[in-house]
């Protein structure tokens, strides 16, 4: 049976760089360009390779901070800094090390990586298992038959495995009950408002009960008083925070289960290696070709 790691590639990025950067450990190369994000990335991605034993690799990335989701609304993830000076020429360093492991790198300008991941999951899910690997609790609404998220925690290795029905059993809402759920409680995170006054806890009741944003607004005469004015006066804000909530499943981006095949030449990836100066990967790497 086929097995495709779909990796969030930002995600790993900024957990492996702030994972170091909070101890002030930036671990430049004698040139001065700083590598800990990478050297992270690069012990996340194979520990995953080791732990689930893929036969396929596809790495999805972010490509700038202006969306489609920014167009509809100009305060998405507005309320986030600009990342650290010693991050941002760890983005393209990284995709140089995921290209010398012979792993294609997917993003498109204009959409997240999660869009990508979401199409790319509904290209390869009839015919391979597939395995996402993230921080972002968002891609649980991806969740199908054959489709696997890998929540990573503290540490390397250390995963929180879902799949569509362990994922109903634990939460009691469906993955795609998430994206109404985000919708009416709002994500402080991406900066969009959802309905105020409405939170997780209301929100998740409301959904167990009427299953849908459409099924609450259709018995709204059935909520409390206060409920119908809060859902009343926050509709316009509810409906554009459910456009921003649901992944985009058909980005224009292609890769081919093919190209996906994991072919790791150990030369190639050491000699990348060594030019960044990373001493102590060369092992982990050893591990899985």
């Amino acid at each position: 049976m086929k097995k495709v790691l779909l990796i969030d590639g930002m995600a790993l990025l900024f957990r492996s760089f702030y994972a170091t950067s909070v101890y002030n450990r930036f671990m430049y190369t004698s040139n001065g360009i700083p590598t800990n994000g990478v050297q992270g990335f690069v012990k996340h991605m194979v520990t995953a390779v080791e732990s689930f034993n893929p036969t396929h690799i596809v790495c999805c990335w972010d490509m700038g901070s202006k969306t489609f989701r920014t167009e509809m609304f100009d305060e998405y993830k507005g309320n986030r800094p600009a990342p650290p000076e010693q991050l941002v020429p760890q983005f393209d360093l990284v995709k140089e090390v995921v290209e010398a492991f012979d792993i294609p790198n997917i993003g498109l300008k204009g959409y997240e990586a999660d869009d990508c991941i979401g199409t790319l999951t509904n290209k390869y899910r009839n015919e391979a298992e597939v395995i996402i690997l993230t921080g972002d609790q968002d891609i649980l609404q991806l969740l199908k038959n054959n489709v696997k998220v890998a929540l990573i925690r503290n540490g390397y290795g250390n995963y929180e495995v879902f799949d569509h029905d362990g994922f109903v059993e634990k939460k009691g809402l469906t993955p795609e009950q998430l994206i109404d759920l985000k919708a009416i409680m709002g994500d402080p995170s991406d900066n969009y408002p959802g309905v105020k006054g409405i939170g997780e806890k209301t929100a998740t009741k409301l959904l167990l009960e009427y299953k849908s944003i459409e099924g609450i607004l259709n018995n709204i005469s059935s909520l409390t008083k206060a409920q119908q004015k809060k859902f009343e006066e926050g509709m316009d804000l509810l409906h554009l925070s459910r456009k921003l909530a649901e992944i985009h499943c058909e980005v224009p981006v292609e890769c081919s289960l093919e190209e996906a095949s994991i072919t790791i030449n150990r030369e190639k990836v050491f000699s990348k290696f060594d030019e960044l100066e990373f001493k102590n990967l060369h092992s982990i790497v050893n591990k899985v070709c």
